[in-house]
């Protein structure tokens, strides 16, 4: 099966210039945590009444409105921290402007779908390119009223996007609306409270190039000194010269600790964050920088040596090696991870298995690692796909945007580049053309095993599909041609095989040349004669 349309060709991603480290303030006295806890709410305030504003101005936005709001926000606490709250007060802005689009879209598309599956008779079979209708007049009903609702919800996202306001939930959505369900989550009133201004406080602050240790506001020392720069209101509580308060605890970045220190031992910009883990009571500090950008290997170079095929799923990376022509390599390897449970244990896990794979790419000696470029943004609709539940729910937990995101930094660690190609039916056609024939008596190949080959020969720039082999009833290519697994350059690869000339038969012209090859090494009758022009001898005398 032909796709629809064309492919689109692999490329190298591009990878990432921002980076960020985490540890944690410990040795804290109760009077450091409480200093962190009135700056952090403090300024967590200023920066919901900040973005309130920015919210509601529509598209009223300019410089010198900026300007105004910095220096309402100078007043209540310092130019650098209100400076770092109107850049997050656009950063949010922007985000949400985002989702407000996917939002916008989804909605769309679901319309879409719904108002095709009404227009559809009931019980009316589907096809791939399309749903059929509703299994029951009450399905039809319930479905009819939901596109009632939607279309509600779309005119008032749509006036929204029109005139440039966000709705944005300072500390989450689903965390205020616990408030209203604390027995269903098994928390008190104080308890929720802790977790409400834990998310609502702000504490980071952004580097500045040539200043002390990169950052004015939030310095930290090469030995580890933390000190803070206290807004206004609170500068009774300074223990330090300039209106600074200066922790008790020592940090100490264990990971990319000699960058760090590099950086700021010579006053390049480094921005910092501090957050409160209320489940935990533990403090950190998230230290972040830019790297200069990476030029980008060129996809011949990265894939010289072979490539590694990675498809991913909802509970496991399936992968296999190839090498520079396309063939599968050793055996079918893979890393499973569990993203049941809380954020941090499904990102440790996902961390373990990227961190596995890596490894193993490294002692293989390949230079690139395929994925797949997927994006789910219309595939979860449980319009799209009807009644069939599970299948939304395991496109839905594949993880594809926090796995990319980390597989490619991950990736420039390790020296490794990452190819991504067009994901369009590298499942099926590598189930169809390469999952029977690598199954073996000790060697069980799953569909997702023959979609990491796909994955890969699509990036190295081989076809996914092979060709029907050669028929063993005789050594002619009658019936297919060869399969298909050397470079392109390669002869015959997919050709036939190459015209000799003359008939295949045991009888040659005068004026025609022998058939090529050696005859004598297929153990034919009479092959002496048929390398020389046969004549009619004249008739013995004695007849």
């Amino acid at each position: 099966m032909a796709a629809s349309q064309p492919l689109r060709a692999p490329f190298v991603v591009r990878e990432g210039t921002g980076c960020a480290i985490r540890t944690r303030l410990k040795d804290l006295n109760g009077q450091d945590v409480e200093v962190l806890r009135l700056v952090g709410g403090h300024l967590g305030s200023l920066a919901s009444r900040d973005l309130r504003v920015y919210a509601q101005a529509g598209f009223e936005r300019n410089n010198r409105s900026w300007a105004v709001r910095k220096q309402a926000l100078t007043a209540a606490c310092s130019s650098r921290w209100a400076g770092a709250i109107t850049k997050s007060t656009h950063d949010q802005y922007a985000l949400a402007r985002r989702a407000q689009a996917a939002h916008l879209h989804r909605l769309e598309t679901t319309m879409k779908v719904i108002r095709h599956r009404l227009a559809q008779p009931l019980g009316a079979k589907g096809s791939k390119r399309a749903p059929g209708g509703y299994q029951s007049a009450r399905e039809w009903r319930a479905k009819a009223q939901r596109l009632r609702v939607l279309e509600a919800r779309h005119t008032q996202v749509a006036a929204d996007w029109e005139t440039g306001r966000v709705r944005v939930v300072r500390g989450g959505k689903r965390l205020a609306t616990t408030r209203h369900h604390l027995e269903e989550a098994g928390l008190t009133e104080y308890g929720w409270r802790v977790r409400w201004e834990a998310a609502r406080a702000f504490f980071s602050a952004d580097g500045e190039s040539g200043k002390r240790f990169g950052n004015e506001t939030i310095r930290v020392t090469p030995d580890g000194e933390v000190s803070v720069k206290l807004p206004r209101p609170l500068e009774h509580l300074a223990n330090a010269p300039h209106g600074r308060y200066v922790l008790t605890g020592r940090v100490e970045f264990r990971h990319r600790g000699e960058e760090w220190a590099d950086r700021v031992s010579s006053n390049r910009a480094v921005a910092y964050e501090i957050r409160h883990d209320p489940v935990r009571d533990r403090w950190y500090l998230t230290a972040s920088w830019k790297r200069p950008a990476v030029q980008t290997v060129p996809l011949e170079t990265a894939r010289a040596h072979g490539v590694i095929g990675v498809d991913m799923n909802a509970d496991h990376l399936a992968a296999y090696r190839l090498d520079a022509h396309g063939n599968p390599v050793g055996e079918p390897r893979r890393f499973d991870y569990d993203l049941t449970g809380p954020a941090s244990h499904r990102d440790a896990q996902l961390r373990h298995a990227l961190t596995r794979l890596m490894h193993w790419a490294v002692r293989s000696g390949v230079g690139a690692v395929a994925i797949e470029d997927l994006h789910f943004s219309d595939s979860t609709t449980r319009e799209k796909h009807g009644r069939r539940k599970r299948f939304r729910q395991t496109v839905s937990g594949i993880p594809t945007g926090r796995l990319k995101a980390r597989i490619v930094n991950m990736a420039a660690e390790h020296r490794l580049t990452i190819v991504a190609v067009d994901p369009a039916y590298t499942s099926q056609w590598g189930a169809q053309h390469w999952q029977k024939p690598l199954t073996t008596a000790n060697r069980e190949m799953t569909r997702h095993d023959a979609a990491a080959i796909a994955i890969g020969r699509r990036a190295l720039g081989h076809p996914v599909r092979r060709r029907t082999a050669t028929p063993r009833i005789h050594q002619s290519d009658g019936y297919g041609h060869r399969a298909a697994q050397a470079t392109p350059s390669a002869r015959g690869r997919e050709e036939t095989r190459p015209s000799i000339p003359g008939q295949r038969t045991r009888f040659v012209p005068p004026d025609t040349e022998a058939k090529a090859g050696d005859q004598r090494a297929q153990h034919r009758s009479g092959h002496a004669t048929e390398h020389e022009p046969w004549a009619q001898g004249s008739l013995p005398l004695s007849l």
